[in-house]
């Protein structure tokens, strides 16, 4: 089951979580349970970093990099995107033909975001912002304009496990996405489900450990949205660093997850194998010898790779076909040996084991 909560629940957890991000916290430093020590971003992301302005960069409260490639020209949501730092990194990498959409329910979180909007569009070069703040709730992109299939790319950095709706964060995802855009966010999960009575304690819910979802729940509420299969592109434990949480819900095994998600219509509960292969041409900037689709898909430049028919959706149906080249469906095979994701290896029963260098076979 994934999390229930009443509505005078749901309002409770919205304001105690607008108190702690907007009034308690006062910095990255002010955290205490590990959560939000990220692992090293990629270049172009890293590389961007330097002209962020520092206020942004020490209010940032994020648990990854979800920031994928092929952005320029996109149009780029972030949910819970608070002082703006995903937000006008994703600026650089959209390009002033671009634009990014950040959307957040604190107050003092939206304030320092637009006031370094016209700041940040002068360090970039760019006529014109290109970037947006909204403040609102997640769960209701709506109310703040996001209309049907008008995002290209939605992101999201340790903030929808501080939702207490998440089925209704996923399905405004999946409404506001176009056909082929993709869900690409980090996030803090766990091995079990949460107690109740831990789920909404104000500071495990402000430490992003409280509605931290169990992650078979994440995979349900996935499907019971529409994505058929989504993939895990990192996964990292951490230790709870604060003595005290630690008393409360240290018998819970935290995991920082970045997922990548597909509006597709094509996608299957299990990878099924229609023999296509999947050549990548090496055009991805930053990525001219390999690209990782996911933690069991790497692909060499030039090199053949057999793919399951929702990892050939993936690749030619999105934005990344043209850095892909994939061949047409031959016949349906049966299921695909080998192939494990977040959503379908427990279908599939099979063995992941394998390393990245070993997929030039197939799925693993």
């Amino acid at each position: 089951m994934s999390e229930k909560t009443s509505c005078c629940g749901e309002m409770s957890i919205i304001e105690q979580v607008k108190d702690y991000y907007g009034k308690q916290l006062q910095g990255t430093n002010s955290l205490k349970s590990g959560a939000c020590c990220i692992e090293t971003p990629p270049a172009e992301v890293s590389s961007t970093l330097p002209y962020i302005a520092d206020e942004i960069k020490d209010r940032f409260y994020g648990c990854g990099s979800p920031l994928p490639p092929l952005l320029e020209g996109m149009t780029v949501l972030d949910l819970g995107c608070g002082t703006g730092r995903d937000v006008y990194v994703a600026s650089k990498l959209v390009g002033e033909s671009g634009c990014v959409i950040g959307v957040d329910m604190t107050t003092e979180q939206i304030e320092i975001a637009k006031k370094y909007q016209d700041e940040q569009r002068k360090i970039f070069g760019y006529d014109h912002s290109n970037v947006t703040f909204h403040q609102g709730r997640i769960e209701d992109l709506k109310a703040v304009g996001i209309e049907d299939n008008s995002i290209d790319v939605v992101i999201s950095n340790c903030v929808i496990n501080l939702s207490p709706n998440k089925e209704q964060v996923f399905r405004e995802i999946y409404r506001v996405l176009k056909p082929g855009g993709e869900l690409y966010f980090s996030d803090v999960f766990a091995d079990r489900r949460i107690p109740a009575e831990l789920s909404i304690d104000p500071e495990l819910r402000g430490e992003c450990l409280g509605g931290a979802l169990y992650v078979e729940d994440f995979r349900r509420l996935m499907t019971a949205v529409g994505w058929l299969d989504f993939r895990y592109t990192n996964i990292r434990e951490f230790d709870i660093t604060s003595e005290n949480i630690n008393r409360k819900i240290g018998f819970v095994t935290f995991t920082s997850r970045t997922v990548r998600a597909f509006k597709l219509d094509d996608l299957e509960d299990i990878c099924e194998d229609y023999g296509q292969v999947a050549y990548y041409n090496g055009q991805i900037p930053g990525h001219p010898h390999f690209f990782d689709l996911d933690d069991h898909h790497r692909f060499f430049m030039g090199r053949p790779m057999l793919v399951c028919g929702n990892t050939s959706s993936m690749l030619s149906n999105t934005r990344f076909a043209k850095v892909f080249k994939v061949t047409d469906r031959i016949a349906h095979f049966g299921a695909f040996a080998g192939c494990g994701s977040g959503s379908v290896s427990a279908a599939n029963d099979t063995d992941t084991t394998q390393t990245k260098s070993d997929c030039a076979s197939g799925c693993c």
